[in-house]
């Protein structure tokens, strides 16, 4: 490590201009070390693929620590009492625990999200898919994100749920408010509507819960449900999920489930009309090129920027003694564009075989729903290509104000 080099002279999370393109700060952390603390946060950015991949596998590391400590014994404070809806509906989802909650929770979760289930979709996304991509030609073009990039996503996974279509427009405004904690050092406006959503959220999803037990179907609360009522008793040591567990459950394929697939989507058409040679050797082959397209946008623009992980034991990186009751933020844009991983990775190659991304995270928390992620990238992929062959900016985007989960405001379009 540079003892010399300020992670913050380059780091600059809350700067537009950061945000716009972190790809060239990115290559100088890289190039400065392996790890470099940031004071702004008290974290350790953590910008190598090799270290990356290795630390969200290590246990020495979590997501939480509260397994283990409390907030006294870790050197933390305890969130505000105001905040605990919040927590309370994040803490309880499989992504925020650790073991052995984590292994009880994932696995019955995996039981009712299985690949038949999963693969039974593919048709419906295909073709909800087609539907929003036709309606966006018959009007001319407009907003890909607010036409196709959202809805598609907010559907495939209410519909895997279980929820009502007249209830959906509610799911994104809940959604955007909660993920708006995980940017860093979130502000109290923030977590206020933060708070609020997590409580009509929660309440919402219980009414569907009690629903779904009054009248089970072929959806995932009824395969949650059932998976609590058969699995034994006890929250805490027992093998079932809580109604807790589920509601938080639910929240999280909610949150996780179409928050990056919305950003993917809009990143990789941004990525694709700023290479238009790659953009036309998809059109020109379409059917050998969107599976490796799909993995490649995802490397290319990762809609997931930065991943956090508590220290729960003494670790070294590089010489660099990271105590116990640190933060990591794991920097996944940097890991995607290594030199020492991709060959030429700061150019779009929508070919490119050898692709060991990690924009879907890696270990005991890889996303779950990685394999629906991808139907719908490739069915939203390939509706536009098909049915909007000449499709192109219509005016320069406007990039949202996040850098956690990063994507565009809006991505105007013209075919």
């Amino acid at each position: 490590m540079d003892a010399a080099f300020e992670a913050s002279a380059v780091f600059a999370p809350s700067s537009p201009e950061f945000v716009a393109d972190p790809y060239p700060a990115y290559a100088r952390l890289r190039e400065a070390g392996r790890v470099h603390h940031y004071a702004p946060t008290d974290q350790w950015l953590v910008p190598h693929h090799a270290d990356v991949a290795a630390l969200l596998r290590d246990r020495r590391l979590g997501r939480t620590y509260l397994h283990r400590f409390t907030h006294e014994e870790f050197g933390r404070a305890a969130p505000p009492p105001e905040h605990e809806p919040f927590h309370t509906l994040n803490d309880h989802g499989m992504l925020d625990l650790e073991a052995p909650a984590h292994t009880r929770v994932r696995r019955l979760v995996t039981k009712a999200f299985t690949p038949r289930t999963v693969e039974r979709l593919r048709p419906y996304v295909e073709e909800l898919a087609d539907g929003l991509v036709r309606d966006l030609v018959a009007d001319g073009g407009g907003d890909l994100a607010a036409r196709v990039a959202e809805p598609l996503p907010v559907a495939v996974i209410a519909e895997m749920l279980g929820i009502p279509e007249a209830d959906r427009p509610l799911l994104r405004p809940w959604s955007a408010a909660i993920c708006g904690m995980y940017e860093l050092n979130p502000g109290e406006d923030t977590a206020a509507r933060a708070v609020r959503a997590s409580e009509e959220f929660s309440a919402y999803l219980r009414t569907v819960i009690a629903a779904r037990r009054e009248k089970p179907g072929d959806d995932l609360v009824s395969g949650l449900i059932a998976a609590h009522s058969e699995e034994g008793a006890g929250e805490g040591g027992g093998k079932r999920l809580s109604e807790q567990e589920m509601v938080s459950t639910c929240a999280l394929l909610l949150n996780a489930g179409h928050e990056a697939t919305v950003n993917a989507t809009v990143n990789g058409w941004h990525a694709l009309f700023r290479h238009p040679d790659q953009l036309a050797a998809l059109r020109a082959d379409p059917g050998r090129l969107i599976p490796t397209a799909v993995e490649e946008l995802m490397r290319f623009d990762t809609p997931l920027q930065l991943f956090e992980r508590w220290v729960l034991d003494d670790i070294e990186i590089d010489g660099t003694t990271i105590p116990r009751g640190s933060e990591l933020a794991l920097l996944f844009g940097s890991a995607n564009h290594d030199p020492a991983v991709f060959t030429r990775p700061a150019e779009l190659d929508v070919a490119r075989r050898d692709n060991p991304h990690i924009s879907f995270s890696a270990g005991i928390h890889y996303c779950v729903g990685a394999p629906l992620a991808r139907i719908e990238l490739a069915a939203s992929l390939g509706a536009l290509l098909r049915r909007a062959p000449k499709l192109r900016l219509a005016a320069e985007p406007r990039r949202g104000p996040n850098f956690v989960i990063r994507g565009l405001r809006e991505l105007l379009v013209e075919v």
